[in-house]
């Protein structure tokens, strides 16, 4: 933790959490993206802003400005017992057909407009962030399609203050993008790492285009953490970890209780693999061939070294998972302003998740790491949480009834059962 962090005291119930959002959305609306735009793009963009039509509810209700407007951002995450907040993308950046997250690989005519977009958002959160110093942690966007080009966007985003860090685009089957393991990233995971740049790759990202069939939209919404979760398994045997030992991943919104036994099944598989690496003539000898000496540890150990995870609002039955994911490992997050998120009942979220569990153990996950990771100054924050967090004796008392319009999962019935 930052130094002049004030551990919270057990024995005083009205000591207060100082709690960071691992995992929240911003984005600008639609024509205030046009004075970060290089002027060239300004005609196609007036001409293109002028016929988009927005397919999110959300960002046509009257509540859309949460996604923009600074003082009512702090003013409501404040109400709701959060002191900073990591910035994810939400809005449409120009010349994108949906949210940037959902949208497909831009075709090489499509490139340079979106990645103009995609820019202008970066500068656009950079100034938002400023806006809450210390408050704020903005995770900008790149494109897959030019790498050296966003090399250039990591140095630029570290040096303009954004320590959210990179999103990680998807390569989804069919995108035309090489898959995550390849070499051909290797100079984005080295600026990253050379820089302390974290790597974040979020729910929904990846996931291949399915179609609007009530079938397709049901079987997107079972794939879609999946899809997310194999860039940790192309990362881990593509041998990104062993080439650059200091580079983070983090896996923010995508549940965490699956950790532990895809960190079982990946170190099965890696045992199989290069213990039969040694062995000639198998089927598996040549599977592994060249493995142990391409990706060096095995999975478990690089989890332990050098992984995260954006836990949004971490539900019931994965907590007792916690000290095998790792106490050091978990971030909570609210997911304001998404519906799904626990706004406004952010403290009734996280009592239903860790009542009764040690102080410290609530502190780490709750603010703690995600300082850590993403460079918050607790000691900044803690004199803010004195004010509006949640107080010890607040979290320890378990949630008997979930507020009866609450929209969050966490607190459906059954919800125990999520094996996601």
């Amino acid at each position: 933790m930052t130094d002049g962090h004030q551990p919270i005291d057990p024995a005083d119930p009205a000591a207060r959490y100082t709690v960071i959002s691992a995992d929240c959305h911003a984005g600008a609306d639609l024509l205030d993206y046009k004075p970060y735009l290089e002027s060239r793009h300004h005609e196609a963009f007036d001409a293109w802003a002028a016929t988009y039509v927005n397919p999110y509810e959300d960002l046509l209700a009257d509540t859309a400005d949460k996604n923009w407007n600074s003082g009512r951002r702090v003013a409501e995450l404040e109400a709701d017992g959060i002191v900073a907040e990591v910035v994810f993308p939400n809005t449409i950046p120009p010349f994108f057909p949906s949210a940037s997250l959902m949208a497909p690989a831009p075709t090489r005519e499509e490139f340079d407009q979106r990645w103009a977009g995609l820019r202008a958002h970066n500068r656009w959160l950079a100034d938002f962030c400023a806006a809450a110093p210390g408050r704020r942690s903005g995770v900008f966007q790149v494109l897959l399609n030019d790498v050296d080009a966003a090399v250039d966007e990591v140095r630029w985003a570290h040096t303009a203050g954004l320590t959210g860090g990179l999103l990680l685009p998807g390569t989804p089957p069919g995108s035309g993008l090489p898959e995550l393991y390849s070499a051909a990233y290797d100079p984005l995971w080295a600026v990253c790492a050379e820089l302390g740049v974290p790597v974040n790759h979020h729910a929904g990202s990846a996931s291949p285009p399915l179609g609007d069939e009530p079938a397709a939209r049901a079987v997107f919404m079972v794939e879609t953490t999946w899809f997310s979760h194999r860039a940790l398994w192309h990362l881990i045997f593509g041998g990104a970890f062993r080439r650059h030992p200091d580079l983070r991943l983090v896996l923010t919104e995508q549940g965490s209780g699956w950790i532990p036994g895809v960190l079982d099944m990946l170190d099965y598989y890696h045992g199989r693999l290069v213990a039969a690496a040694t062995k000639a003539d198998t089927a598996e000898s040549k599977f592994g061939a060249g493995l142990a000496a391409a990706m060096g540890k095995g999975p478990s150990e690089v989890w332990s070294d050098n992984c995260f995870v954006g836990a949004s609002f971490m539900r019931p039955h994965e907590v007792p998972l916690r000290d095998r994911i790792g106490l050091d490992k978990i971030m909570w997050g609210s997911d304001y302003p998404h519906d799904e998120g626990t706004y406004p009942y952010s403290r009734e979220g996280l009592r239903i998740a860790y009542a009764g569990l040690p102080h410290q153990e609530i502190a780490a996950m709750v603010g703690g790491n995600a300082a850590r990771v993403y460079g918050f100054d607790l000691a900044r924050l803690d004199p803010i949480a004195a004010r509006v967090g949640p107080t010890a004796a607040e979290l320890a008392e378990p949630l008997k009834e979930p507020p009866t319009d609450a929209t969050s999962p966490v607190f459906a019935p059954g919800g125990s059962v999520r094996v996601w």
